[in-house]
């Protein structure tokens, strides 16, 4: 018993290192996740006592227990077996494929990522920028809404910043699950965005078993009251609009929806507009192309930021004017459904873009995009603020949110006016100021984004 074993070094080492990872994975790191575990549960509990809407239990599982929710769900296990049916694959082949599929979907929400480092990143990216400002905001409607509903922020796409100044601007109220594209699912942004709660989409997917297991682990949030932001467009907007629904999200959640049994579903409706786009040229493009692709070179990005970088440091740098966020009147599943018969989504998609396009905040580049346009002449300075001021007070009159020219309108204007001449999107000479003829397309896009409501003041 007490003899000497000889062994060589290398397999010693091999013992040792097996038993090491056994030791780590059946007393340490259960003590280590208990460790952090209950950390994180005295964090969320005091964030609870600040936030409008406490964040769900559910929001809070670990993230292989909710792929397991997910995969072993009736319907889940419902649309393997009819996939194995239709395809000839055995079931646990297409078991497996489902299992591929929610681990690509299901995120793992972390509360001190979202409220200590993403909260805090958002509001200084989008100060760095922009001027930000809240637009429409109906206070009591949006606390009326019920801590038993689930919300769901419904939103117009025009940047990749969107999920950047929702996140800051909703940060007291909620924590919201985005609902976010192929583009992210690249290491290492993946794990930070699965971090922050948001789950992954492939925007266009034929196959039904991805559809339906997609479908579930939206109607399984939906139905545990976790807060989410979708973006009904299905994309980012290429010619400034706000454009039809796509209405895939927003059927899984509705046709879950029983009166009288399901938790509310309240639809808040989120409008964001821009002087400024980051992606403006790139989206421009694209609209261009045969088929939506967005071509941007590492090669174009790095001189952009190099030039950025260039600019602060001699503090030349000028901010893209106004970023603003309008949030508009609710609109309640379960009073909206009440007493209608057939399937409601298509007239929802419909009511949430036009409540999202009656709130899209007038700022001052796509309003004096827009009177450029619009003029069959070229505008001196004056003209052109008279003409500003004209519109506003339409605009007011329709009640377009328009309150974001905070001051002196001249002054905003000759800002406007700035950015666009740096640009190289409008000249302005003897006659006045004029349209750059190659870069007409740009400012259409702006102005793209306020024409419903300049349409509807013309008629009147």
């Amino acid at each position: 018993m007490f003899r000497v074993v000889e062994m060589p070094l290398w397999l010693l080492i091999l013992i040792l290192a097996f038993a090491a990872v056994t030791f780590a994975s059946h007393f340490l790191f259960p003590s280590v996740r208990w460790f952090f575990r209950r950390r994180m549960e005295r964090v969320v509990a005091k964030l609870n006592e600040r936030l409008d809407r406490p964040i769900e239990p559910f929001k809070l599982l670990r993230r292989q227990d909710m792929i397991q929710r997910l995969i072993y769900d009736p319907a889940v296990i419902e649309a393997v077996a009819e996939h194995a049916a239709r395809t000839g694959v055995r079931e646990d082949v297409a078991f497996e494929r489902a299992r591929r599929y929610a681990r690509e979907i299901v995120p793992s929400f972390s509360a001190t990522a979202y409220f200590g480092f993403a909260i805090r990143f958002a509001k200084l990216f989008s100060r760095a920028f922009y001027r930000v400002r809240l637009g429409h905001f109906d206070e009591e409607a949006i606390r009326a809404i019920g801590t038993e509903a689930t919300v769901i922020f419904v939103m117009n796409h025009r940047s990749n910043m969107d999920y950047v100044l929702v996140t800051w601007l909703a940060a007291e109220r909620s924590a919201l699950s985005y609902a976010v594209g192929e583009w992210a699912r690249v290491w290492p942004l993946s794990g930070l965005i699965r971090a922050m709660g948001a789950y992954f989409i492939r925007r266009i997917s034929r196959d039904d078993l991805y559809r339906r297991v997609l479908a579930r682990y939206v109607q399984m949030a939906t139905r545990n009251g976790v807060d989410q932001a979708i973006f009904p467009e299905g994309g980012l907007s290429l010619d400034g609009r706000v454009g039809a629904p796509k209405l895939g999200l927003l059927s899984y959640i509705i046709s879950d929806f029983e009166q009288g049994k399901s938790r509310d579903v309240v639809f808040v409706p989120v409008a964001l507009n821009y002087d400024r786009v980051l992606e403006d040229r790139v989206l421009l493009a694209a609209a261009g192309a045969t088929e939506r692709k967005f071509r941007l070179r590492w090669r174009d990005a790095m001189r952009y930021f190099i030039k950025h970088i260039y600019q602060r440091l001699t503090g030349r740098f000028l901010r893209y004017g106004y970023a603003a966020v309008s949030f508009g009147a609710p609109l309640s599943l379960a009073t909206y459904s009440k007493g209608r018969k057939g399937d409601p989504t298509k007239d929802i998609g419909q009511e949430l873009m036009a409540r999202i396009r009656a709130i899209v905040p007038v700022l001052p580049i796509p309003l004096v995009s827009a009177c450029l346009l619009r003029s069959a002449a070229p505008l001196d300075r004056a003209e052109l603020v008279n003409l500003i001021e004209a519109q506003i007070a339409k605009l007011s009159g329709t009640g377009a949110h328009v309150a974001i020219f905070e001051g002196d309108i001249a002054t905003e204007v000759e800002n406007a006016i700035t950015h666009l001449k740096m640009r190289q999107l409008v000249r302005e000479g003897p006659r006045g100021i004029e349209v750059e003829s190659k870069d007409k397309g740009l400012l259409t896009y702006y102005a793209a984004s306020i024409d419903h409501l300049l349409d509807e003041v013309a008629v009147q």
